[in-house]
């Protein structure tokens, strides 16, 4: 493994755990650069023979706080057979056959909560907050979003988060089960290792079989999904509610939607 990739990664190793860290601080917004970079680095743990767990952290103040959408680059941009290039390289992260722990230090949101909740366990700090804010700025989940979320907390509460918004706090989100572990913010960098090196002192082959028995078919409805949740945001981009949700999201304030 490199010990960076492109300008928004670096990686270490720790034994059998390869140590991923998101390098955009203080919010590590998502962008195509920074999810491609994220997937070359992961897939590089992937192939490292001794590698058989992996932790996903972030350095800053968010984990990842979705997408900067006061940069047009940071929107979503469409490529090849109308699937955007976000999405493209979000699909990589889904294919990782290794375990991902993810220490999660504060917000995650929008296509940040995306990415939490493709890796397999989530660390929090009682900092932490969770998001699907979506619906606030007039636009469509996205991030394979409306599958993986109702999996992995419900329905319901998947439903809840989508249609409000509204940002869950740790302990909350621990209740839900959308975080495995709440650690003081200090402790979460060792809490996230301890919990990969658990897991990485079993048998590697028994460990990659189970994984991938209790992930089948992931990969391929994170796909279909992203494509589906693309034509939305394809179409509700082009709404007066988007450029309005935008507006009102950098100026902080609620936004005053009409339904066009």
């Amino acid at each position: 493994m490199k010990p960076s990739y492109g300008e928004n990664v670096t990686t270490a190793t720790d034994g059998h755990v390869a140590i991923v860290t998101i390098d955009r601080p203080p919010t590590n917004f998502v962008s195509v650069d920074l999810v491609r970079d994220l997937a070359e680095a992961l897939e590089a743990a992937d192939a490292a023979d001794q590698v058989r767990a992996i932790v996903l952290q972030a350095e800053g103040k968010a984990f990842c706080a979705g997408a900067d959408l006061a940069r047009s680059d940071d929107r979503v941009a469409i490529g090849m057979e109308g699937v955007s290039a976000l999405y493209q390289q979000a699909a990589r992260l889904f294919a990782i056959e290794t375990p991902i722990v993810a220490a999660v230090q504060g917000a995650a949101v929008g296509a940040g909560l995306g990415l939490a909740v493709c890796c397999d366990f989530r660390i929090a700090a009682p900092e932490a907050r969770f998001a699907a804010n979506f619906v606030k700025l007039g636009f469509h989940p996205g991030f394979a979003l409306t599958h993986t979320l109702p999996r992995l907390i419900g329905e319901q509460r998947a439903h809840l988060m989508f249609l409000t918004g509204r940002r869950i706090k740790a302990d909350e989100a621990l209740a839900w089960g959308l975080v495995d572990q709440l650690v003081a913010a200090e402790d979460l960098r060792g809490a996230a290792l301890a919990l990969a090196r658990e897991i990485a002192e079993n048998a590697p082959l028994a460990v990659a079989a189970t994984r991938k028995t209790s992930r089948a078919g992931l990969l391929e409805a994170a796909r279909a999904q992203m494509a589906h949740e693309h034509e939305q945001q394809t179409i509700l981009r082009a709404t007066e509610d988007f450029a309005e949700g935008v507006r009102a999201v950098n100026e902080r304030r609620a936004g005053n939607f009409t339904g066009r």
